[in-house]
């Protein structure tokens, strides 16, 4: 399970910010993730509940932007858009070179 070391690693993150900032507790986290990134989402939730208890994000809403992973189609010389790793939405080729897909991304933190 990958996902609860990367919300460890990303609550790291989270809380040196937060503290560099003078705040004092973290109420809400954006998190983006790439439609490709092999997460899953109730076992992120998870561990970013896990890896937030006795942090100043403790408690913290989390929010999950999904981004789709961009690629280029081969076939009809097109960047299109796509949510997994299939055929082009514009000529249903497979011929895709995957460019940005599966990164996740600390998009905003809110905190008081």
């Amino acid at each position: 399970m990958h996902e609860l070391s990367l919300c460890q690693n990303a609550v790291e993150i989270i809380e040196q910010q937060a503290k560099q900032h003078g705040a004092q507790r973290v109420t809400g986290v954006w998190l983006e993730i790439g439609a490709l990134a092999c997460i899953e989402e109730s076992a992120l939730r998870f561990g970013f509940d896990i890896a937030c208890r006795d942090t100043l994000a403790q408690g913290c809403t989390l929010h999950i932007i999904h981004k789709p992973a961009q690629a280029w189609c081969w076939n009809c010389s097109a960047s299109v858009e796509i949510t997994r790793h299939d055929e082009c939405p514009r000529c249903h080729c497979p011929t895709l070179h995957i460019e940005h897909s599966d990164g996740v991304q600390i998009k905003s933190i809110e905190v008081e």
